[in-house]
This record gives C-alpha cells, structure tokens and sequence, in this order.
C-alpha cells in the first residue's frame, strides 16, 4: 500500500501508559504515511498517570517501536515533552535512540514562515491557581475523557464507527469554550509578539487551525478523544486529519495566502 507523503507531521497528548489513549488508531496514522520530519509535541508517554494507576497495554509499545523505526529510516523526529512527560525535559539537547529532545522547536516552512512549536502549557494562565482547583480540572478532564471511551465502547458494539464525542460537550459548555478561546488567544498572540508567523502546539486536547491578530493558531489535537494530527504539504500548507475509521479532513490552511510573510526576529 502506498503511503501519503507530508514534509512534516505533529502529533500530540498521546498519553502512552493511560487507559484511554487510542494507540490503535494511531498506529495506522504512523504507518499509513512518509514525512521528512516528525514533531512530537508533548505528552506521548504519560508518567504522571502512570505513577498514580500503572497501565500500559501491549499497542502502546508499538507506538515507542514504531516511532524508533521512523527515526530509524532517516525521519528528523524532535520530542519535545510535555507536562505529563516533564521528567523528559531534564535531557533536552539530548538525542535519544536518534530522537532529539527540546524544550520547543522553531520549524521553518518552505515559503521561510517561521513557527514556533511548544507543547502548550507555558500557556495556561493559571500560575496563581490553587491547587485543588488545578486538580478539579484534571478530574473533570478524566471525567469527560472516561464518558467518551464507554459510550464509543457501547457504540462499537453497535458498528457505529468512533465519535469523538467529548468534543460535543467541550462546545457546549461554556467555560470549556472561554478557557479554549482564551489559550488560543495567549498563544498567537505572543508568538506574533516574538517574531513568529505562528505556533503549533498541542496540551488543551482541542484540534483547531485558526489566524489570530495577524499569527497563524494550530493545535494538533490528541490521541485521547479526538484522534487528530497536523499534517504539513510540501507546499507548505497545513491541514488537521482526524484519523479513525473515518478519515476526515477537519481544516486545511491555503500555502499561497496563509498570512503575509514575517520578517525574520
């Protein structure tokens, strides 16, 4: 079988290690493409999880395998952890079985648009929060992310194909839309700040492509609820691919008319 070919693939909040993850999916995104660079944007292997309900199931070490051949085959593949691999972050600079390990990535596309690329949870704008309600949020999180996987789980067993489901409900209630909305604008914001013509990231698990204040917002989604990544066309285009049993286009940037060129910083 012929795979897509891309320049360069994102893909985020994998969470390797929880019960939720969708490495099955996954393994069939990885497999059915060719890219000349893979960024790995955070939150792949979830060790906070992990140190609280060890799991780990046989697909998400063929998710590590997987990832090791890509490397293997000449793929640039950059690591940058995240929040639930922070421990990671103590190697940056380092490389890792033919992985690099960064705290972020600047990614240069072939037009000269420059991008940064974090995982995204510099970006919360909660660093004032207490600590049980930075908990309340994690619980709901769980919450939300455990409904989705038993109605999907009664759905299979219906042949209905899979539906991210969460979404429907992170739309629905307001502060999920103000919190999203709010990160999404923080976000652009500064990487337009900084020079940037965009930033790619990842962490609030809500796939999304939009222009903000003159700066390009791409968020790869996850592997949790959604199933999504960023793909980039060599000519420079980006697009958002939800990949289940349905394949879906969600949302696909135009090369030529993206935004107008930044000066470098």
């Amino acid at each position: 079988m012929s795979r897509l070919s891309f320049r360069s693939v994102f893909i985020s909040d994998v969470h390797l290690g929880y019960a939720g993850c969708k490495a099955a999916y996954l393994l069939d995104f990885l497999r059915s493409l060719r890219c000349e660079r893979l960024y790995l944007v955070g939150d792949i292997v979830d060790f906070e999880n992990m140190a609280k309900r060890p799991y780990w199931h046989a697909s998400h070490a063929e998710v590590i395998g997987e990832l090791l051949s890509i490397a293997a085959q000449g793929t640039r593949v950059v690591y940058i952890p995240g929040n639930h691999d922070a421990a990671l972050r103590r190697f940056a600079g380092a490389r890792v079985a033919g992985i690099e390990i960064a705290l972020e990535a600047v990614h240069t596309g072939p037009d000269g648009r420059r991008y940064r690329v974090s995982h995204g949870d510099e970006y919360d704008g909660h660093g004032d929060a207490p600590r049980w309600l930075l908990e309340l949020g994690d619980a709901l999180q769980g919450f939300v992310c455990a409904m989705n996987r038993r109605a999907n789980a009664l759905l299979r067993l219906l042949g209905v194909p899979y539906r991210p489901l969460s979404i429907l409900l992170k739309r629905r209630i307001g502060t999920a839309r103000r919190f999203i909305g709010d990160f999404e604008r923080r976000v652009a914001a500064q990487a337009g700040a900084d020079g940037f013509d965009g930033h790619i990231c990842g962490h609030i698990h809500y796939a999304n492509m939009h222009e903000h204040a003159g700066s390009l917002y791409l968020n790869d989604g996850d592997w949790v609820e959604h199933c999504t990544g960023l793909v980039e066309h060599h000519d420079g285009s980006f697009e958002l691919l939800h990949w289940t049993e349905r394949r879906l286009s969600l949302a696909r940037s135009d090369a030529a008319a993206t935004l107008p060129l930044r000066a470098a910083a």
